[in-house]
């Protein structure tokens, strides 16, 4: 029996617990995302006019907090639905502060890139975010050294790594490869700032 100090037990969310909040909270983004596609085209998507993110320009700063909101289509939004759903569950499991990590650098990784190497054209959609979450999930594992997270990443790759032609503007098109690279960029950055550390051994606890 250890004592830990300070005599207070701690509670840990149970994998049931993670799974159903992962998928209430990356289903209630997705539903969002549709929802404010609805409003999006009843508006003719002008509203893609003043919330997506326009490059090189100091009003577009702002425009990266609000720009994976919108979509070209409803078709748009729906492509994205179902990684974005697979994907953020797969983080959540880690915990609540793991997925808003990789969520926050993969928002703000694919904003920055498009801002500063984007085309002259408005940005909109969560694909930077696909390619963040999905990036996370296949570094994360080398970082931490964990060969579940390992096993994990190599079934994605598997079965999901051709989106990764994504990243390359040749291959990309019309779609911006920018927010692709940069969004898994953040996936990376997020990885490696949540890199497990070596516990340290704790002094002063008794063994009985």
């Amino acid at each position: 029996m250890l004592d830990v100090p300070g005599g207070r037990p701690q509670t840990r969310q149970t994998p049931a617990a993670r799974a159903q909040g992962g998928l209430l909270v990356t289903g209630l983004f997705v539903v969002l995302l549709f929802g404010i596609e609805l409003v999006n085209a009843a508006t003719f998507h002008a509203l893609n006019r003043t919330f997506g993110l326009r490059p090189r320009s100091a009003d577009g700063l702002l425009d990266i907090l609000t720009f994976p909101l919108f979509h070209a289509n409803l078709g748009h939004v729906a492509s994205n639905a179902l990684p974005l759903i697979v994907f953020g569950f797969l983080v959540f499991m880690s915990g609540l502060r793991v997925f808003l990590t990789a969520v926050a650098l993969s928002w703000f990784g694919s904003g920055l890139a498009v801002w500063l190497i984007g085309g002259w054209g408005i940005t909109v959609g969560a694909s930077g975010l696909v390619f963040g979450l999905f990036a996370f999930l296949l570094v994360r594992g080398f970082f931490n050294r964990n060969w579940w997270h390992v096993a994990l990443s190599v079934v994605l790759f598997l079965s999901y790594g051709g989106i990764l032609f994504g990243i390359l503007p040749s291959v990309a098109g019309f779609v911006s490869w920018q927010a692709h690279l940069g969004g898994a960029l953040g996936g990376v950055a997020a990885a490696m700032l949540l890199k497990r550390r070596g516990l340290p051994q704790q002094r002063g606890a008794a063994e009985r």
